[in-house]
């Protein structure tokens, strides 16, 4: 793993070693705003309360005992890919490997808010973890906070987990144990690890890492609004051959990455390896599986020159939406999902 941070730990997979559909643990991102936090699983508990009739808490056996589902989903960092921005961004340098798919078993969320008898008027969920810290830059609140997203009522009564294994095991601590959210198609920031309190509101959540931090410029008929990261964007990296590796002339290189979207289905891959002046389609590997990558390839004919070439990849998917040649600045140094260029040397 790449380490992008120690303290608090921040690795990353190198995407250039992906070799197959499921990432396993020891190979996916681990993305912490705040230490790790210790969990003393006796003591723990999960609280659904806020705006219902019947608040309750869980222990991990007894949220253990409950009827769960197993899901495959991609999840990516929302600043994966903020190295190739230009000016530098502040953040995590993230280059592509913030982003893996697992196969994640949990509760669903729809069954424990079903449970507390959510009230008519309640608009989100607040989903809270037991990890915090101080926040270095402003503007920002005094002291420690904890890390804290909320979901639309909608999404979090639709396809959300409250996962407790991953690729069939527990939970590790640095992937959230002893449970974490894992909400398809959306960024990872949603996704809170350690959770320990789930609340039905009736406003919108304003807390740091929901308007601060992990916010994006969105425009419309007025003035642009800052509005939550959520959705992840349709895009396509190549995984092979990295930046600046050596390709054998005259011989035949298979190029291959992943794509995925937010809400879609991957249906088109295309590889240029001009620069994006020509592109070729790409194979699609497997079948398609909601809400997770889809795995490609391409057979390119090296030329016998030596010399430079530039590769590059695009994703579309079942809504019509194409990946972009350039990245859209209202995202800021997130939402980073345009073409890559990848330069390799022709020997």
């Amino acid at each position: 793993m790449i380490v992008r941070e120690k303290n608090p730990v921040n690795l990353e997979m190198p995407f250039g070693e992906i070799d197959g559909f499921i990432t396993p643990a020891d190979r996916f991102y681990v993305r912490c705003h705040h230490p790790i936090p210790a969990i003393d699983i006796d003591a723990w508990r999960l609280k659904i309360e806020g705006d219902v009739e019947s608040p309750f808490e869980l222990s991990y056996a007894e949220l253990s005992e409950m009827a769960t589902r197993t899901i495959t989903t991609t999840m990516e960092c929302a600043g994966n890919g903020r190295v190739f921005l230009e000016p530098q961004r502040d953040g995590a340098q993230w280059e592509a490997g913030a982003v893996g798919t697992a196969e994640w078993t949990g509760v669903p969320l729809a069954d424990l808010l079903a449970r507390a008898g959510v009230r008519d008027g309640v608009r989100e969920v607040i989903l809270q973890g037991a990890d915090e810290g101080e926040i270095k830059d402003p503007p920002r609140p005094a002291g420690k906070i904890h890390f804290a997203r909320s979901l639309p009522l909608g999404k979090a009564n639709d396809d959300v987990l409250i996962a407790l294994r991953m690729n069939g095991e527990k939970l590790s601590p640095a992937h959230g144990f002893p449970a974490r959210a894992v909400v398809p198609g959306w960024y990872g920031m949603a996704a809170v690890k350690w959770l320990t309190e789930i609340v039905a509101t009736r406003e919108p959540f304003q807390g740091y890492y929901q308007t601060i931090d992990y916010a994006y410029w969105k425009r419309g008929p007025a003035s642009p609004v800052l509005t939550p990261v959520r959705e992840m964007r349709i895009k396509s990296q190549i995984a092979r051959p990295e930046y600046a590796e050596n390709v054998p002339a005259g011989q035949p290189y298979r190029v291959h990455g992943a794509a995925w979207t937010g809400g879609a289905e991957v249906t088109k891959v295309e590889v240029s390896t001009d620069g994006g002046t020509t592109w070729h389609d790409a194979r699609l590997v497997g079948d398609p599986v909601p809400d997770a990558w889809r795995l490609w390839e391409y057979e390119w004919d090296v030329p016998a020159k030596p010399g430079k070439a530039v590769l590059m990849a695009r994703a579309t998917d079942s809504e019509g939406r194409t990946q972009p040649a350039r990245h859209d600045e209202d995202g800021g140094s997130y939402l980073i999902h345009h073409w890559i260029p990848i330069e390799v040397e022709i020997r």
